[in-house]
C-alpha cells in the first residue's frame, strides 16, 4: 500500500503543477509550442528524464549480465548525434518557424513525402512509447495490483488516464515543468538505491567504484570481434544515428526543444543534456554490476533475464527500496509517455489534418490517442519480450529508417522527386532491410545490431535517388 500511496501523492503533485502552468486560457499555441518561452536549462534538465524512460531503469542495469558496459559505446555515439542535431537540424527548424518538424518534408519534397514522414512517426512513437510505458504498468501490477486482484487492463487504462488528466490543457508547456520534477525524482531514487546496495555490500563510495572497475562485467570497449552486435565502431555510429533519428527527426523529442526562446538557447539545451547521458547511464550500469556482486555474495543465483536483475533485488529489499524503485520507474515512464502523447496529438492535428488552430479537434485527438496507447500497451503485454530496450531499438531500426532517408535526401541533395512514389519507397525499404538482415545471418553468420537503422535509411535514400525527377509545372 505504501507503493500505491507514493503514486497517488506523486500524481497529486503533478496535477498541481499542471494547474499552475495552465491557469491562463491555454490554447493550441500553448499546447503545441509553449508560446516559445521555455528557459533552456529547464528544458535540458527535464529532457534527461524524458529521454531515459522506465525502460532504462529496468533494462540497462541488467545489460551487464550479457554485454558488460558495452552500452556506453552507444552512449558515446549519442553525444555525436546530439551535436549533429544541434548544429544541422535545429537551425533549419528555427529558420522555418516549425510547429511540426515534418512540415519541412512538405515544403522540400511534397505532400506525399510530408504525410509519409508523419505517419511513420505516428506508428513508431505509438509502438515505442507503449513498450516504455508497459514497464511502469508491469511493475505496478507485480508489486501492488496483483495482490489486490486488479486486472492488468484496468491498470493500463488508469495510468494512461492520469497522464491525460494533467496534460489535456497545458500540453508541452506543462511538460517542461513536470519533466523537471520527474527527472529530479528519477535520479534521487537511483542514487538512493545505489547507496542501499553499497550499504549491503559494506562498501564506501570509493570502494564501490573500485569494485565496479575491477569486475569483468565492467568491460566497455569491444574491438576484437567485428561481427558482434557490441563492436565499438558499430555501436558508436549506431548511437549517433539513433539520436539523429530518435531525437532530431522525432516530433516528440524536438517539440520541447522548439519551445526555447532562440536557436542559441535550443542548441545549449541540446548539447547539455546530450553530454549528461554518458554519466547517467554509467550510474545505471554500475548499479547492475553491484547488484550482480550482491547476488553472488549472498548465494542467490543471477536471473535468467537481465530485465529481472533490479526487480529481483527490490522484491527482497524491504518497503523503502520498493517505494524508491516505484518512484523512479513512475517518474521515468510518466516523463516519457506524457510527451509522447502530446507530440502524437500535435502531429495528427498539424500534419495529418493540417488544422493547427482547431481546439476541439486537438481535444478529441488527444483523447483518441490515449485510447490507442492503451491498446498498444495491451498488445505488447500479450507479445512479451526478453529485453525491452533491445525491442525498442529493433522497432526503431525498421520504422525510423525511412525518416532518416527522407530527411537526408531533403537536406543533402537538391533533387526533386515524383512525390506520389515516395510512400512506395518508404514502405519497401523496411521490407528489403528485413530480407538483408535474414540473408546476412543465414549466409555469412553476420548479425546486424542497431546499425540496421543505417541500412534502412540508406535503402530509403538510394530508392529516392532512383525515382524520376518531378516534372516541371507548365507556366
Amino acid at each position: 500500500m505504501f507503493v500505491l500511496l507514493t503514486i497517488l501523492v506523486y500524481f497529486a503533485v503533478l496535477l498541481a503543477v499542471s494547474r499552475m502552468t495552465a491557469r491562463r486560457n491555454a490554447g493550441n499555441d500553448t499546447f503545441f509550442r509553449a508560446e516559445r518561452r521555455s528557459p533552456w536549462f529547464m528544458v535540458a534538465f527535464g529532457m534527461v528524464g524524458a529521454s531515459i524512460s522506465g525502460v532504462t531503469f529496468v533494462s540497462v542495469p541488467g545489460m551487464v549480465l550479457t554485454s558488460g558496459m558495452a552500452y556506453l559505446q552507444l552512449c558515446m555515439g549519442f553525444i555525436l548525434g546530439y551535436v549533429a542535431v544541434a548544429f544541422v537540424l535545429l537551425p533549419v527548424y528555427y529558420r522555418l518557424n516549425l510547429t511540426s518538424i515534418y512540415t519541412y518534408l512538405g515544403q522540400r519534397l511534397g505532400r506525399s513525402s510530408y504525410l509519409s514522414g508523419a505517419w511513420f512517426f505516428l506508428l513508431s512513437k505509438l509502438v515505442g512509447s507503449a513498450v516504455k510505458f508497459y514497464v511502469v504498468c508491469m511493475i505496478l501490477q507485480q508489486f501492488v495490483l496483483d495482490a489486490l486482484g486488479v486486472p492488468f487492463w484496468a491498470n493500463a487504462v488508469a495510468m494512461v488516464a492520469l497522464i491525460w488528466l494533467y496534460t489535456r490543457r497545458g500540453g508541452v508547456r506543462t511538460l517542461v515543468f513536470t519533466d523537471v520534477l520527474q527527472t529530479t525524482c528519477l535520479f534521487a531514487s537511483l542514487l538512493l538505491i545505489i547507496y542501499m546496495v553499497m550499504r549491503q555490500l559494506g562498501l564506501q563510495p570509493a570502494e564501490a567504484l573500485q569494485a565496479v572497475v575491477a569486475d569483468g562485467r565492467s568491460r566497455i570497449f569491444v574491438f576484437d570481434d567485428w561481427t558482434s552486435r557490441t563492436y565499438f565502431w558499430k555501436q558508436l555510429l549506431s548511437g549517433a544515428f539513433i539520436v539523429v533519428v530518435m531525437t532530431g527527426l522525432d516530433q516528440d523529442m524536438m517539440q520541447k526543444n522548439l519551445t526555447c526562446r532562440t536557436l542559441r538557447d535550443a542548441q545549449k539545451d541540446m548539447c547539455s543534456y546530450g553530454l549528461a547521458f554518458l554519466p547517467a547511464n554509467f550510474l545505471f550500469l554500475a548499479l547492475g554490476v553491484l547488484l550482480a556482486q550482491l547476488a553472488e555474495g549472498s548465494g542467490v543465483g543471477l536471473p535468467a533475464k537481465g530485465d529481472e536483475l533490479l526487480p529481483a533485488f527490490v522484491q527482497g529489499a524491504g518497503t523503502m527500496v520498493t517505494v524508491l524503485f516505484t518512484l523512479g520507474i513512475v517518474a521515468a515512464s510518466f516523463s516519457s509517455a506524457d510527451s509522447a502523447l502530446t507530440s502524437l496529438t500535435t502531429s495528427y492535428c498539424v500534419d495529418i489534418r493540417q488544422r493547427p488552430a482547431d481546439e476541439p479537434l486537438r481535444k478529441r485527438a488527444h483523447l483518441t490517442i490515449c485510447l490507442l496507447f492503451v491498446v498498444f500497451i495491451l498488445l505488447f503485454r500479450a507479445a512479451g519480450s526478453s529485453s525491452l530496450i533491445d525491442a525498442i531499438y529493433t522497432i526503431v531500426s525498421y520504422t525510423y529508417g525511412p525518416l532518416l532517408g527522407l530527411f537526408a535526401f531533403g537536406l543533402f541533395t537538391r533533387r526533386s522527386v515524383r512525390d506520389r512514389l515516395v510512400p512506395v519507397v518508404c514502405l519497401a525499404s523496411p521490407l528489403l532491410c528485413y530480407a538483408v538482415d535474414r540473408l546476412a545471418a543465414a549466409r555469412f553468420d553476420y548479425h546486424f545490431g542497431y546499425e540496421l537503422l543505417l541500412v534502412n535509411g540508406l535503402l530509403t535514400f538510394v530508392g529516392l535517388m532512383a525515382l524520376p525527377a518531378r516534372r516541371a509545372k507548365p507556366q
